[in-house]
């Protein structure tokens, strides 16, 4: 049981913990076969996630989709009940003679018997450990019956454990109001798009959108109005980033999105952008949106590292909001804007004051007045 448990602590993510877990357990229980299954609530079946040892024709170690209607395992059904199981969390056996589904499918796959305990996480059913044995090998009996108990309830904690560093790794590359990613996952994603686009020549496009007139929302209907904003161009932008293979949609911060795709051309992420300001200005909140790209199928010169590909779709969304363009400005199709980009360092230069150069340098909005200027800045 320790050497299970020190073999799922170390496991590297999800799926290596279940193997670790159903794997220890077949050892543990001297079994030929062994299964972790989670219980899909919104499907009413168990799908197995991972099968260990002596797989039986058809089996899979990580099958895609092998699951069970928990209706035709009674024992399930009744353990499973309204959420909060019933039933003590104890294991159980079943041998192939057994006219229920159980028997039958361990005489589909040769096996002669088979012990079955509830993992319980939170006091909640989460799924089943399942261990089987040859027809040539003793039932289960009691004191292995208890045994599978515990290595069940060794599981339930490994689970819990793995789901709360989900939780924090999940939280910690997302954005709590939007549900977008936030700044941190899209520096990991840009700098792996770049490896792709320097070893095989992979397109590269990224989007910095600025929400126009949120600064207004928020002054005179309020900050929830104003996160509702945030919220609503979020889904369009999640929208728009699923119609792009490889795409990642993200809030940087304060006003300030952007798109990041891998793989479609430059036309098309030009083209879904310019839906995307379509829409945006369609919202009942804000005005529109301000939007800049840069993409590496465009003539916008080596991009090595991402701090110059942010920097020419900064350039370029600076220009769209001065010119109060109600569609994207790109990078490379304005010679200006890589003129922008480029004029105040390389690429290993001092990235500090970059975002206050550009501000200095865009042009007057209609009126004298210079557009709104609104976010919460990131720092290039």
């Amino acid at each position: 049981m320790a050497e299970m448990a020190q073999a799922m602590a170390a496991a590297n993510g999800p799926q290596d913990t279940v193997r670790a877990a159903a794997e220890g357990a077949r050892r543990a229980l001297e079994g030929s076969f062994a299964a972790v299954s989670v219980w899909e609530r919104e499907r009413g079946r168990l799908r197995v996630l991972v099968n260990a040892g002596e797989l039986a024709p058809g089996e899979e170690e990580f099958p895609e989709d092998e699951s069970y209607p928990v209706h035709d395992y009674p024992e399930i059904a009744e353990f499973l009940g309204g959420g909060t199981p019933p039933r003590p969390h104890r294991a159980w056996v079943a041998v192939a003679e057994d006219p229920l589904a159980r028997g039958t499918a361990l005489r589909r796959r040769r096996r002669g018997c088979c012990v079955v305990a509830p993992i319980v996480v939170h006091d909640r059913a989460w799924g089943e450990l399942y261990v089987a044995r040859p027809a040539h090998l003793p039932v289960f009996g009691p004191e292995e019956t208890a045994y599978a108990t515990a290595l069940a309830s060794v599981i339930a904690a490994g689970v819990a454990q793995n789901e709360r560093l989900e939780e924090a790794r999940r939280l910690a590359f997302t954005d709590p109001l939007t549900g977008l990613a936030n700044r941190r996952a899209v520096d990991l994603r840009l700098d792996e798009a770049l490896h792709e686009h320097r070893a095989r020549g992979t397109v590269v496009s990224l989007a910095v959108c600025d929400l126009n007139g949120l600064k207004q929302v928020n002054d005179s209907l309020g900050h929830a109005s104003g996160d509702r904003l945030l919220e609503r161009f979020g889904s369009l932008l999640s929208l728009y980033g699923a119609s792009l293979p490889g795409a990642l949609a993200a809030r940087l911060g304060g006003d300030e999105f952007c798109l990041l795709a891998v793989g479609p051309t430059a036309d098309e992420f030009v083209g879904a952008a310019e839906e995307l300001c379509v829409r945006a200005a369609e919202l009942d909140l804000g005005r529109g949106v301000s939007c800049g790209i840069a993409s590496t199928g465009d003539p916008i010169g080596a991009v090595r590292t991402a701090r110059r590909l942010f920097r020419l779709a900064d350039a370029a969304q600076y220009r769209a909001k001065a010119a109060l363009a109600g569609r994207p400005v790109v990078a490379g199709r304005d010679e200006a804007v890589v003129r922008l980009a480029d004029e105040h360092g390389d690429e290993g230069g001092p990235a500090s004051g970059e975002r206050r150069r550009f501000r200095s340098r865009r042009a007057p909005a209609r009126g004298g007045a210079r557009p709104d200027d609104d976010s919460t800045r990131f720092t290039l």
